[in-house]
């Protein structure tokens, strides 16, 4: 299994592969985001040569980062089961709209608040109702020959370099005000995302596909070592090899790019609000330690941090609706 990561250690960041417990430099300062540009096929001859060539250093030893520095984030809404009981939590009305089912539905995020496991996650000002979402995210990498517009499913699925974790963090109350207006999610969502704790290269994968191009692979998060919610991958209304197609159509997604599923059933609490009637299981508090794992994948965790105390909306002033400019 080959495990590309970015890590902390004697005061510098280091990008690299994880074998057996230990953490192997790339050589003359290559990145994670270089091994995205060259492919996966040179990826892991790469990988190979450093396994056998760099010293080890023990986990143990290292801060984990987020192991890309992503040039896009994509976070789909890909599970029927999430949007049923999310809809009913933030609308507050029931099932699933007819165009959900049309084609996939997707918002981009912030890649320059990105976090790694182990990284203490802070309340957004006016936040009281902090949330999580379980989700699988796809990393896209180079594929000789192409431009990554326009692609089949299939073409698609080859430019699937591979897979990490993904906390897409959540302010409801934020979300709850925002999404009144038919846009967003903005502040509700762009203060936090986790990815972690490394990418698995898709080759770890292609023997799980069924034969409709789903992972059957499990997805679980606690809080406080309370299970909350479990779900399987392959629950997603399409499989990632269509969502990447997709976001191409009449764009381009390149390497660096990171398409997320959206939350699994039952992978965060305001779904679970939508169908207990109730903040039961409550938002997220300071102390909170938020654990999400993924078959084959692995495990990040983060603990919520204190509230920023500040005043962030700025409301709008009423103006008049001239067309011209008043005589003086």
């Amino acid at each position: 299994m080959v495990k590309i990561a970015r890590w902390n250690h004697d005061g510098g960041t280091h990008s690299g592969f994880v074998d057996g417990g230990n953490c192997y430099a790339m050589p003359d300062g290559r990145t994670v985001n270089h091994l995205l540009e060259a492919g996966l096929a040179n990826t892991l001859e790469l990988a190979a040569e450093t396994l056998r060539r760099a010293a080890p250093i023990t986990l143990q030893d290292v801060r984990l980062l987020a192991p890309l520095v992503p040039s896009t984030i994509r976070d789909f809404v890909a599970f029927e089961e999430h949007v049923e009981g999310v809809r009913k939590s933030i609308a507050g009305v029931a099932g699933v709209v007819a165009e959900w089912y049309e084609a996939p539905t997707f918002y981009f995020t912030n890649p320059h608040t990105v976090t790694g496991t182990g990284e203490v996650i802070g309340i957004p000002a006016g936040c009281s109702d902090l949330d999580f979402e379980t989700e699988v995210a796809a990393v896209v990498g180079h594929v000789p020959g192409s431009d990554g517009r326009n692609l089949s499913a299939a073409e698609a699925h080859r430019h699937i370099f591979g897979y990490t974790i993904l906390n897409d963090w959540s302010a409801r109350d934020l979300q709850r005000r925002e999404m009144k207006v038919s846009l967003g999610p903005c502040k509700g969502k762009d203060f936090a995302n986790t990815l972690g704790p490394w990418i698995v290269t898709a080759d770890e994968f292609e023997h799980l596909h069924d034969d409709k191009g789903f992972l059957p692979i499990s997805m679980a998060v606690e809080v406080n070592g309370e299970r909350i919610g479990q779900d399987l991958l392959s629950n997603m209304g399409w499989p990632f090899a269509e969502l990447v197609a997709y976001a191409s159509q009449d764009s381009v997604v390149r390497p660096g790019d990171v398409l997320g599923s959206g939350t699994c059933g039952s992978g965060c609490l305001a779904e679970l609000w939508g169908r207990n009637g109730s903040m039961t299981p409550p938002p997220l508090k300071t102390g909170d330690v938020v654990r999400m794992t993924v078959e084959g994948i692995g495990t990040i965790e983060n603990t919520v941090g204190g509230r920023r105390e500040a005043s962030t909306r700025v409301p709008a002033r009423t103006r008049p609706r001239n067309r011209a400019v008043s005589a003086a």
